[in-house]
């Protein structure tokens, strides 16, 4: 079964939340917005795309953080019976025009995790574009793998059983450390992924949550964390790379 949607995890990103759920909505994939204790601004722009057929509001009475309202639409998502996710971030950095070719390669491959790899353009914030390299490094150690292109683009389609397993079992970061988090986890269980380039922008509406200090401190944990997780996993790891 294939019955994909989108889920996008919103925080005051009204001006240019409309536009993303016109351009999924276009491509025929329902939207499920996560509010993420919004301004009552914001709150008023959701609940009018609510009342649009086939777009879904779940609404969070504290700020999760980004992977707080991530993981509450994956888990709305498989409970509303859809069997796929399509991560779009709010503020319209994903390239849209890519969303058919990720569902079709999630259609054609159903069990794996479609994760894009940015293609950026100048308005990438340069500090945070030199930052990514450390991350890809220290996910190709805490997965003892090259297979993760890029951990920290958001935009991806995840089949639904597989990721709530994770999420269920495990302690995934809420916030900025999702993206990396939640990739390594199901790397370490073997999860078939396949990667697609993306063109990234940033972003639509001149509102970026990214806290430089507090997020790469929560960044840095994260790596310590699954590096501690990779050295108690690493037989079961490789066992199982073995027998694949």
């Amino acid at each position: 079964m294939h019955n994909p949607c989108a889920v996008i995890p919103v925080y005051n990103h009204e001006t240019a939340i409309g536009t993303v759920v016109d351009a999924l909505l276009a491509e025929d994939l329902p939207c499920i917005l996560v509010d993420d204790a919004s301004s009552k601004s914001c709150a008023a722009v959701l609940d009018a795309l609510a009342g649009r057929e086939r777009v879904y509001l779940v609404r969070l009475t504290a700020n999760q953080g980004k992977g707080g309202a991530v993981m509450t639409g994956l888990r709305e998502a498989a409970r509303l019976g859809f069997s796929h996710a399509l991560q779009v971030d709010a503020d319209g950095q994903h390239d849209l025009q890519d969303v058919a070719r990720f569902i079709e390669e999630s259609r054609a491959h159903p069990k794996s995790l479609i994760c894009g790899y940015p293609l950026y353009d100048a308005s990438v914030p340069k500090g945070r574009l030199y930052a990514r390299y450390l991350t890809h490094v220290m996910v190709w150690i805490n997965t003892l793998s090259l297979q993760i292109r890029d951990s920290m683009c958001g935009f991806r389609v995840y089949p639904l059983e597989p990721t709530l397993g994770v999420i269920d079992s495990a302690r995934i970061g809420k916030r900025m450390d999702f993206d990396s988090d939640i990739l390594v986890r199901l790397a370490w269980r073997n999860q078939p992924m396949r990667w697609l380039q993306t063109s990234v922008h940033y972003p639509l509406d001149g509102v970026s949550h990214f806290r430089l200090f507090h997020d790469n401190v929560l960044i840095s944990s994260m790596h310590t964390r699954l590096f501690f997780g990779m050295l108690l996993r690493l037989p079961a790891i490789l066992w199982r790379r073995w027998r694949a």
